[in-house]
């Protein structure tokens, strides 16, 4: 098998040949087709994520087809095309996994974190934790769903019935979260970077009724806010958006530290929450919407040898959708 492996942190992505390994019980080997790149892959590139098993190959965002079963395993077959997403195991037995609440689970187990992921031709994933995709669909295109997508999900119910709805940082979650929002009759407006105008008119392609900078007041106080870029100042920014009472969502695993702001910004009731990682209802409820809303995706495909240049062009702003490797 090929895999693309971070050796340690700070480093490029190496390219390297291994045996193919043998599921266990409970496993299933997957034949990868597409990987989406995530911003999250840049935090462990990056070794802002602690406790990282070097070496480790990211990528948690993937599709592909059973290739080999573990003992026990009925509830897949050969040949069935999955998706796996980040949470690639729970305990079970925590207070959070008893609690239905297995995204805050205290022993997860993280695909392309903690176990080798998709940037590679197979991988590893426990069978109860992967999604039957079906044929509908390539597998470049359903890739990003399996994160920006499934973040994005978790993160549009938290924003609550949020009519007028921000969205900053418009990448690969917002623009499928922006499609979802769309169907549901919600009033969109997107944040970006300054200039960045390619961006901007994907997102009114896309639905937003406006579109302007991160630091840009939009037209009438926000219900909601829902953060996809990793920028802490862009909190208190959001907090100056939405109306009294309003929330703003954090959607980032990582994101760099919020400046000191007023107190008046958050008074009124006004709230800022967190989201962490998914559970699998999240990934059932929102797989089934995807083709009732109309869902598509908009990706740019690299070949898997160059993970590496798909990462830079994420980094530095370049990508309009979602990057996905293809082995």
């Amino acid at each position: 098998m090929q895999v693309m492996v971070l050796e340690a942190p700070g480093k490029a992505l190496a390219f390297r040949e291994r045996g193919e390994p043998d599921p266990g019980p409970g496993m299933v080997r997957i034949r990868v087709g597409a990987c989406g790149v995530c911003r999250t892959d840049l935090h462990v590139v990056d070794g802002e994520l602690p406790d990282i098993p070097y070496p480790i190959v990211p990528g948690h965002e993937v599709v592909g087809r059973v290739d080999a079963l573990g003992q026990g395993v009925a509830s897949l077959r050969l040949g069935e095309r999955v998706g796996v997403p980040w949470l690639g195991a729970t305990c079970g037995i925590c207070p959070y996994c008893r609690q239905d609440r297995e995204n805050l689970c205290d022993h997860p187990v993280f695909t392309g974190y903690t176990r080798d992921g998709g940037f590679a031709s197979h991988l590893l994933a426990d069978a109860r934790y992967c999604f039957p995709l079906g044929e509908a669909g390539e597998d470049t295109a359903l890739a990003p769903l399996l994160c920006a997508g499934l973040i994005g999900w978790r993160s549009l119910t938290m924003a609550g019935d949020a009519n007028h709805l921000g969205l900053y940082g418009f990448g690969a979650a917002a623009h499928i979260v922006a499609q979802v929002a769309n169907w549901q009759g919600r009033t969109l407006y997107a944040f970006t970077r300054a200039g960045d105008s390619a961006a901007q008119q994907l997102a009114l392609s896309l639905g937003a009724a406006w579109a302007g900078a991160s630091d840009d007041a939009p037209p009438v106080p926000l219900d909601a806010a829902i953060l996809y870029a990793p920028v802490g100042a862009l909190v208190p920014a959001a907090l100056r958006a939405v109306r009294k009472g309003g929330r703003v969502v954090c959607a980032g695993i990582h994101m760099s530290d919020i400046p000191t702001f007023p107190y008046r910004l958050l008074w009124e009731e006004r709230q800022i929450v967190s989201v962490a990682n998914l559970t699998r209802a999240d990934g059932e409820a929102f797989l089934a919407i995807v083709p009732k809303a109309g869902v598509k995706t908009h990706t740019t495909v690299y070949p898997l040898r160059e993970a590496n240049a798909a990462l830079a062009a994420l980094r530095s702003g370049a990508l309009i959708g979602a990057a996905v490797l293809q082995p």
